[in-house]
């Protein structure tokens, strides 16, 4: 980036310290986004620490690494939903403190097309995040109003697994600074869809597809999707 809006000085000065493993499974789509948080993120914490994979399927037979992690008691995937279990309350009970956390990044179809129709997730323990924090990623909508980006989560979810609240606030840094120099140059907040469409606000006229439809009519009614 440019020397003005550069986000090293954001940065942290060394990678942190960590002992929890981050695997961020990326669909391909967002590998080339120019204003993606998974960078961010990885240049924030040690290489041996966070790996990210590429790809929409993933097997024994494609990615035995990401097999052998997923089948270990000690892995965590942040997913929500019914079967998710609260993290912070998780960890307090479970027999293994969990050593490793597989994060979902892409569009919230994207993310849901990937855990479904990998077998592999199946194995790790879901868990998902209760924050009453708004995302800080302003310059790109998001469905609903508790909706966070890829590297909120990572940080909420580290700051908890390592019982260190500094550790969320050095992740959240480089963020902030990438939106506040984003919104300096012309880019516009956005609100998320749910307020948009709760407030009259949508620019687009409503779905005519009847699936599609249905899922507008439950973030207006903030029903979980």
């Amino acid at each position: 980036r440019p020397q003005k809006v550069c986000l090293c000085p954001f940065l942290p000065a060394h990678p942190l310290h960590i002992s929890t493993h981050l695997y961020i499974i990326q669909h391909p789509a967002e590998e080339n986004k120019v204003l993606r948080t998974v960078p961010l993120l990885a240049a924030c914490l040690p290489q041996d620490k966070c790996k990210v994979k590429i790809g929409r399927r993933f097997s024994e037979e494609r990615d035995p690494e990401l097999s052998t992690v997923c089948q270990k008691s000690g892995t965590l995937i942040l997913y929500p939903g019914a079967e998710a279990a609260n993290l912070e309350e998780f960890i307090l009970d479970s027999p293994v403190y969990p050593s490793t956390i597989i994060i979902i990044d892409g569009t919230w179809s994207q993310a849901k097309d990937i855990f479904y129709k990998n077998s592999l997730f199946r194995h790790p323990k879901q868990v998902q995040l209760k924050t009453s924090i708004s995302s800080q990623y302003v310059i790109r909508m998001q469905p609903t109003n508790r909706c966070l980006s890829t590297l909120e989560c990572a940080a909420v979810a580290l700051s908890i697994l390592e019982k260190n609240n500094y550790i969320q606030e050095t992740l959240l840094r480089p963020l902030q600074a990438l939106c506040s120099f984003q919104l300096q140059h012309g880019a516009q907040i956005r609100l998320s869809k749910e307020h948009l469409l709760k407030n009259g606000l949508y620019p687009k006229p409503m779905p005519k597809n009847k699936r599609k439809l249905r899922k507008m009519e439950l973030l207006m009614n903030s029903v979980k999707i």
